[in-house]
């Protein structure tokens, strides 16, 4: 029980926030993606079956997560 009266509501509330700002710029990011590449992503994810655009776009947002962390954690 110590340790949920630890938490304060200052560290609930900025946990929500930089959950926020983390998936809007995850949500950004997508957008220029989609914006910058020739062809629709989704098509070829969905419809063409081509795992190995799904592959590198699941990469992509692994390291765009990481930076974005660690942008916030500084």
């Amino acid at each position: 029980m110590d340790y949920f009266a630890a938490v304060q509501l200052a560290e609930i509330i900025s946990t929500v926030v930089y959950t926020f700002v983390g998936v809007s710029l995850m949500w950004i990011v997508w957008k220029v993606l989609d914006w910058m590449t020739p062809f629709p992503i989704l098509k070829e994810i969905e419809q063409d079956q081509n795992v190995a655009l799904a592959i590198v776009i699941g990469f992509l947002f692994v390291a765009i997560s990481i930076i974005i962390a660690a942008v916030i954690l500084s």
